[in-house]
């Protein structure tokens, strides 16, 4: 059996995962910045700009006005701080939701197509394989 080395494998796969990602994102509605915002809005709820700028290790007008583009198109909206009326929470509304929703789904349809033509059904019981340890590495 041939050895690994761990760096070349590495570098490999930043690679090509990055030109996986690149490809799926081409028909993004959403550029990745608001999309990365909107997902975590929807997944851990309600958070101001700063929390925001804080987690997406980006800076507060940078979020600012991420959040200003989300919110004129509707997909994010504010509400009033439950314990501090100085500061505005900002969540997901249901069409930021949907639009989320809609966008992942087609990203994964064009990965299940690609996955279906390109791929032997035992290329893709290895490429199943694969993604446990692509798990464990993440």
């Amino acid at each position: 059996m041939e050895n690994v080395d761990p760096l070349e494998l590495a570098a490999e796969l930043r690679l090509t995962i990055g030109t996986l990602v690149r490809g799926l994102r081409v028909g993004d509605e959403l550029p990745q910045n608001q999309a990365a915002v909107l997902g975590r809005l929807v997944r851990e709820g309600p958070r101001t700009t700063s929390e925001l700028a804080e987690l997406q290790r980006v800076r507060h007008q940078s979020m600012a006005r991420t959040v200003a583009l989300l919110t004129e198109a509707g997909l994010v909206e504010q509400r009033p701080h439950p314990h501090d009326g100085r500061k505005v929470l900002l969540a997901a509304t249901a069409r930021g939701t949907a639009a989320l929703h809609a966008q992942r789904a087609r990203r994964e349809g064009e990965l299940a197509a690609a996955i279906t033509e390109r791929l032997s059904p035992e290329e893709q019981r290895v490429l199943r394989q694969s993604v446990a340890l692509l798990r464990r590495l993440a």
